[in-house]
């Protein structure tokens, strides 16, 4: 059975997209930890030097919009289980939230997993979401838009995982994507297949994804944050068996190596 006392300590967890950051004009961010649902909310310029960026696995749901004045849009974003493209427009501004780990938010029509690697209109899904658009395009500055967001988001509930679900994510976060589902199986109990299937049926992913996701974002938050992080030592803390399956896996999910990554970073500092 689910261990009843584990602490679900999802709210440490750094998920980014780096290729947003870095390819913008400008980048703001607002965390919200205080907040069950909402990990952070973020804005960007998209730059005029290119029409498209990466998006990287993150295992997170968003909801974000395009705030131009002429045709403004909203889209509910699903984590990528590769590095994807992920087409912006170039010199348009864009506001979003990225929900917790796990966290589906009451306001989709449809079966979860079509969410996954998707980018999906707000307007087919949810009925008034013009309304919302108009309200976070008005809005003067980025902490109006986030208060607008944040009330148009409270109006509905999120969808509930169940126990078991929710002791996977934490346990996949708190190991940092280092975890296998052999590991799972025996701290919770469950048999495989019902791991497989809960997991799933909450989230749209399979257990397997979703740890892949957080260690891909653990790898890159260490990359960024540290400026000498040995590459080797940080495959061997990430469970990978060898440097080279390390920078295979790396370069599938963010689109570079670990070593192209960290020059990028440093040239950003």
């Amino acid at each position: 059975m689910p261990d009843a006392n584990l602490e679900f300590k999802i709210a440490s967890l750094h998920s980014v997209q780096p290729w947003f950051v870095l390819g913008a004009k400008r980048f703001n961010t607002l965390l919200t930890p205080e907040s069950a649902c909402t990990s952070h909310f973020y804005s960007f310029d998209a730059s005029s030097g290119t029409d498209s960026t990466i998006a990287i696995p993150d295992g997170c749901i968003d909801l974000l919009f395009d705030c131009n004045p002429d045709n403004p849009k909203a889209y509910i974003c699903g984590t990528p289980l590769e590095a994807k493209k992920a087409d912006f427009t170039q010199d348009h501004y864009y506001f979003g939230v990225r929900f917790r780990p796990g966290v589906i938010p009451d306001l989709l029509n449809l079966d979860v997993e079509e969410v996954i690697s998707n980018r999906l209109d707000l307007g087919d899904l949810v009925y008034g979401a013009e309304k919302i658009l108009e309200q976070v395009c008005k809005a003067d500055d980025f902490l109006g838009k986030a208060r607008a967001v944040n009330d148009f988001v409270s109006q509905f509930d999120s969808r509930t995982c169940s126990h078991l679900t929710m002791e996977v994510i934490a346990r996949v976060t708190n190991a940092r994507g280092n975890i296998q589902i052999q590991d799972l199986v025996n701290d919770t109990g469950y048999s495989a297949r019902t791991l497989q299937r809960t997991f799933r049926n909450d989230t749209g992913l399979t257990p397997k994804a979703f740890s892949r996701a957080i260690r891909c974002q653990s790898a890159v938050y260490k990359i960024s944050h540290n400026n000498q992080v040995p590459l080797s030592e940080l495959a061997f803390d990430l469970g990978f068996s060898d440097q080279a399956h390390f920078q295979r896996e790396f370069k599938k999910l963010v689109s570079v190596t670990p070593m192209d990554y960290q020059s990028l970073t440093r040239l950003e500092k």
